[in-house]
Formats: structure tokens, C-alpha cells, sequence
């Protein structure tokens, strides 16, 4: 099947003609990849033989697909230009993410606030990554609602919450930029970020 007929059902369709091109132009193994709890995508270097791979989730919102699979091929493009010499998220790697959002920009793919967000977040040079909480939360509206599944910002302090390995915690006070959360059958203290998704515990 035509990679960019597939891209479509991913993406924003007015992106995947352009995606199904940079693919071909670093000649790129693309795989749309099972949910990992800890990241979006990934990228790898040529190594062994091997060409340069990129992996997007597969059930990630079509503007989280997109922002995730941009992310990516600035990471490749930042190789092909400094091989390893420079930080993974450094000025070259955000230079690059800025050029290559362009083109979504000028087509209006992106809604206004998701726009905004992507804009704030190239600005500021402290965000180092995609772990930008605000970018996180605008992707994030546009996820279909899962009634059971809240994210840790948003239920009470000492509520009981499960995790998707099924250990249990309590939530505690804030720390800075995350949560103090207690794992009921240890009694171990975890940190949470403010935006991992969970689901309460009837008491």
C-alpha cells in the first residue's frame, strides 16, 4: 500500500505527503510502533548495517503523531550534520525542529493552541525536549476520553491511584515539579510527573 495512504491514518492528512517524502529523501525505516509507557518515538543512528529508523506510537493523536514524528527526523537530520558531537536536544537539534515545523505551520495543520504551544516551547531554550509539560497538555486535549483514566495534577492530595503494571500509590504533597506519591504495599515514595496518567482507586 502507498506509505502515504497509511501515514493518513496517523497523521493530519495534510502532512503525509510530506512525511512519505522525508522518509524516502534520508531513506528512513519508519515503523509505527506498540504504545511504550515511557516514550513517544524514537530515533536510531546508522548502526551495524543498519540505516537510520525512526518509531512513532501507534496511538498517539494525530497532532501528537505529528509533533513525535518531527521531533524524530530533526534528531536524524542533526546526525547527518554533527554525527555525535552534539547534545540530543542541543541548539543544532532545535534549530532543526524549528526548520522542519515550517511547512505545518504554512499549511494551518496544527490548531491554534497546539500552534502557540509548539512556538512557546521552540523559544525556550529550558525546555530541553518533548517533555515540555505545557506542549504535553495541549497535545493532549485532543486524545479521546478515557473516562477511567485521570492524570495525577488532577485528583485530590492522598487519593489512591493504580499505575498500569497494577502497583498502587497514594498521593502526596508537590516537589518542585513533581508529585511525592507513596507505594501502598512498600511504603516506598515515588515521584510522579504532573501528567502521567493513571487510574483512582474506589476506597
Amino acid at each position: 500500500m502507498d506509505k502515504v495512504k497509511v501515514l493518513e491514518r496517523y497523521l493530519p492528512p495534510d502532512a503525509a505527503p510530506l512525511i512519505g517524502r522525508w522518509i524516502d529523501y534520508f531513506k528512513c525505516e519508519f515503523k509505527i510502533s506498540r504504545n511504550r509507557g515511557t516514550k513517544f518515538g524514537d530515533y536510531r543512528a546508522p548502526f551495524d548495517g543498519k540505516g537510520h529508523r525512526i518509531s512513532v506510537n501507534y496511538d498517539l493523536n494525530p497532532y501528537a503523531f505529528l509533533v513525535t514524528t518531527v521531533h524524530e527526523f530533526a534528531h536524524l537530520h542533526t546526525w547527518n550534520e554533527h554525527k555525535h558531537k552534539v547534545k540530543p536536544h542541543g541548539a543544532e537539534w532545535k534549530a532543526n525542529f524549528k526548520r522542519m515545523m515550517q511547512p505545518f505551520f504554512q499549511k494551518e495543520v496544527f490548531p491554534p493552541d497546539i500552534k502557540l504551544a509548539i512556538s512557546n516551547y521552540l523559544d525556550n531554550p529550558a525546555a530541553s525536549s518533548c517533555s515540555d509539560l505545557n506542549l504535553y497538555r495541549s497535545l493532549r486535549k485532543y486524545d479521546p476520553v478515557k473516562e477511567s483514566v485521570h492524570t495525577v495534577e488532577k485528583i485530590p492530595i492522598k487519593s489512591v491511584f493504580k499505575i498500569k503494571d497494577g502497583r498502587v500509590f497514594r498521593k502526596e504533597e508537590k516537589l518542585r515539579k513533581r508529585y511525592k506519591c507513596v507505594e501502598i504495599s512498600t511504603k516506598r515514595v515515588y515521584l510522579f510527573s504532573p501528567v502521567a496518567e493513571v487510574e483512582l482507586v474506589e476506597g
